[in-house]
């Protein structure tokens, strides 16, 4: 019997394309398992949009390298953020590596079998559907258009199929994934936008939910705002990375907007959107970044009061315009001390917002069972732990919050 095991780190694109290659894989007669040593088949799913991702990826290379030399018959590949148009150097790096894919791309060595990208093998409850391949962006630290290429948009026929047939394998949520999700439709000869297709897959009966990531505040629309309003399946949670709170750090970035834009942003989604769950994107530690620009993104994120925050410590990434024409120096011990203060802000924050629950009847969709609790996500994204003795895996259920943290949410269901 054949095996295959797909290691995955990064992003929710990622996620996506493992579960795709999983499909493939099972279809060509493989069987999955957790386990690296019992495969036949390998698959390294890379991240290297930070230096402490890279290192992982390169760490697990080299764990692998034995597997390889014990069992030649064992094929070992490599797809995501580390593989580029270039590949040689990663041959000359890794000579024990089969195969390196693009990401997003097709296993060059096996014969196409079916439609590509194909569906996840076992849908889950909660499935991550690409709509974008890509980024036109090009933000100074980052090196995902170098690896991932130029936008290229999937068509809403293909798009609402996917998740038709999603449905009929038992998800009940969506999540449309993109680099930019708010770029989607303007390299497709109709011209449609986001708001487009929220409309189309609204209609789609038996689902439930529907999110999207990630916006970047440049581009997102306000016809997209009203989308959210209008369409009873689309959540009222948004992703919209600000990075940073600084005026002249946003221009070495290249991110395209100002601290005002972003607040003005913010001030219409949350005037149109009631119970808006709001998420954001930081780096800290960016070449340059004073004392007092780090204290303007810290009074940002006080004033706008998110949801939840990603913190991220700055790292060059060879390539990027950013490694090129700044010099790193901010030390990593400030970079730390950036981020940790970040975070303990992030959690006081949180603590508020979520406290105001405490006795309320949330809406959650159950995902899975784990550790005796079922554990879901309302709408506003926030993780809910409760407990039963019914199977209720993928569905739809009230409960009332009775205790409340920083990062989750425990209750019972409520009865009828």
């Amino acid at each position: 019997m054949h095996r295959y095991h797909i290691w995955t780190i990064g992003c929710q694109m990622n996620k996506a394309e493992s579960e795709r290659l999983g499909s493939l894989f099972a279809k060509l007669g493989y069987q999955p398992t957790d386990t690296a040593e019992e495969a036949s088949l390998i698959v390294l799913n890379s991240c290297v949009v930070r230096q402490s991702a890279e290192n992982k990826v390169v760490n697990k290379l080299n764990a692998l390298r034995h597997l390889k030399e014990t069992n030649p018959q064992l094929t070992l590949a490599v797809t995501g953020c580390l593989v580029n148009s270039e590949v040689s150097h990663l041959k000359a790096r890794f000579p024990y590596v089969d195969h390196f894919f693009p990401p997003g791309g097709y296993p060059p060595w096996l014969e196409r079998a079916g439609v590509w990208p194909m569906l996840p093998h076992h849908p889950a409850p909660t499935t991550f559907v690409p709509i974008i391949q890509g980024c036109d962006n090009f933000c100074a630290y980052c090196i995902v258009p170098y690896r991932r290429g130029r936008e290229r948009s999937r068509p809403i026929t293909e798009i609402k199929g996917e998740v038709e047939e999603l449905v009929s394998r038992g998800t009940r949520e969506v999540t449309l994934l993109g680099q930019n999700v708010d770029s989607y439709g303007h390299d497709l000869p109709d011209k449609p936008d986001l708001a487009d297709l929220l409309q189309e897959l609204n209609a789609i009966a038996g689902l439930a939910r529907i999110r999207f990531l990630t916006n970047h505040p440049k581009d997102m629309s306000f016809r997209l705002i009203e989308a959210v309003v209008r369409l009873e399946k689309v959540c009222e949670q948004i992703s919209l990375p600000v990075q940073s709170g600084n005026n002249d750090i946003l221009k070495a970035m290249n991110r395209g907007y100002t601290v005002a834009h972003y607040r003005r942003l913010v001030s219409e989604i949350r005037s149109k959107i009631g119970a808006i769950a709001l998420s954001t994107d930081i780096i800290v530690g960016f070449p340059g970044e004073s004392e007092a620009q780090f204290g303007q993104t810290l009074d940002l994120l006080a004033e706008i009061g998110f949801d939840t925050v990603h913190v991220a410590v700055y790292s060059p990434r060879p390539g990027t315009a950013a490694a090129r024409d700044f010099k790193d120096n901010i030390p990593a011990t400030e970079k730390k001390r950036r981020r940790d203060q970040i975070e303990a802000l992030q959690e006081k924050i949180a603590r508020e917002i979520n406290a105001r629950l405490l006795g309320k009847t949330v809406e959650v969709l159950v995902e899975d069972r784990k550790k005796g609790k079922w554990q879901g996500r309302t709408r506003s994204g926030k993780l809910v732990f409760f407990s039963s003795n019914a199977d209720c895996r993928g569905q739809l259920v009230k409960i009332k919050i009775e205790q409340t943290s920083p990062w989750s949410l425990q209750g019972k269901v409520k009865l009828k």
